[in-house]
């Protein structure tokens, strides 16, 4: 059954107190001109403010703070080795990312294992994704979004040291699974459940008191459970949303090449409906175990977006875009109108395109229907 509407720094060698929201804002500067935000009503969290009164990040970051764990680097580097290199399992614009070992906070138990995100970056840049990190994951929480555990802040002589501690995530990245070697194709049903899943991820980012443009969805920041839940990882880039009536924020152009909206790189007019551009871009990646830019294909396949529209939705040739190590065992019909919903988050005019919350209508009865949940 088809979706009918879907076709600061501390002082020298002490440990940093917790983040606050005077060390560095995640908010920018807003304009009131450009195209369409368009609102998450539906999955909203918490009732929208009054443009008088709404609370920015750092303001309910206040509130949340105390939610996370402080640990001290020395802690983090035993839990580590060191940071040793065979500890090491991935490394970003960030910088490195470990496995370790930490006991819970009330002491009990054995050691549990955690992921380590080490900064390698110098100056105030990597700092500001760090605190915009600890922030957006203190405040929301979802079963979608990775669990920051607490943080690391100490600056000394030798120069400042910024971690992040998560939730250990033991199933890498969708990106791992669709376009790596070692890892078994995901079936077809788990692909549904994997954009389901994220698509709720976004939907709440969109939907809550303060509304947040998650900015660098890519399959490489969706990571997967032991059960293979997705959940959205790396907020360094994320910004807030419109406030007051506006319809977008004006910022400078990040974030990964192939993902980005077109009128996002074009005028760094940055709305919710950028999001929703990149998620179309994903789904034609997990349609086609293709990666959005493959510069080792032939010139006229190197660009997804331009080879699935040589294969149009509605003729026999769509099914020659369908990823070969699916082995033939998807439904057809589903695919197509998955295809006809990422086409619809492409479309070059972004009021045009659907919210994130009709999109989780649109995937839970395609999930549904394929007896996925």
């Amino acid at each position: 059954m088809a979706c009918l509407s879907c076709f600061g720094r501390s002082s020298s060698g002490s440990s940093a107190a917790a983040p606050s929201a005077s060390s560095g804002s995640t908010r920018t500067g807003t304009s009131s001109s450009g195209g369409g935000g368009g609102g998450e009503g539906k999955h909203s969290a918490v009732s929208s403010a009054s443009a008088a009164s709404q609370r920015s990040i750092p303001d309910l970051y206040e509130k949340h703070a105390h939610k996370l764990r402080a640990f001290d680097v020395d802690e983090l580097r035993n839990a580590t080795n060191d940071f040793s290199r065979m500890n090491k399992i991935g490394e970003g614009g960030f910088g490195s990312v470990y496995k370790g070992f930490l006991l819970p906070p009330d002491g009990e138990g054995g050691r549990i294992p955690v992921a380590i995100k080490k900064l390698n970056q110098k100056g105030m840049q990597g700092h500001k994704q760090w605190l915009a990190e600890v922030q957006f994951l203190a405040v929301f929480e979802h079963p979608n979004l990775v669990k920051l555990l607490g943080y690391c802040a100490k600056d000394s002589e030798r120069g400042i040291e910024r971690l992040l501690v998560y939730e250990f995530m033991p199933n890498k990245s969708l990106e791992d699974h669709l376009f790596g070697r070692v890892h078994p194709a995901l079936p077809w049903r788990l692909r549904l459940q994997i954009a389901l899943g994220v698509a709720r991820g976004l939907a709440y980012l969109h939907g809550g008191e303060v509304q947040v443009i998650y900015r660098d969805f890519k399959a490489a920041n969706v990571l997967l459970d032991q059960e293979f839940r997705p959940k959205l990882s790396d907020f360094g880039l994320a910004r807030e949303g419109p406030t007051a009536g506006r319809t977008h924020v004006t910022t400078a152009v990040v974030g990964t090449y192939g993902y980005a909206a077109p009128e996002y790189i074009e005028t760094g007019h940055l709305t919710m409906k950028s999001d929703v551009w990149s998620f179309g871009v994903v789904l034609y990646e997990i349609l086609t175990g293709r990666r959005s830019l493959e510069r080792t294909h032939p010139s006229n396949e190197r660009k997804l977006l331009d080879w699935v529209r040589q294969f149009p939705v509605d003729t026999r040739k769509f099914i020659m875009i369908m990823d070969p190590k699916l082995k033939g065992v998807f439904s057809l019909d589903v695919a197509r109108r998955i295809a006809k919903l990422a086409n619809r988050c492409l479309n070059k005019n972004p009021k045009e395109r659907p919210t994130m919350s009709e999109i989780v209508e649109c995937l839970e009865i395609e999930c549904h229907a394929n007896g996925a949940k």
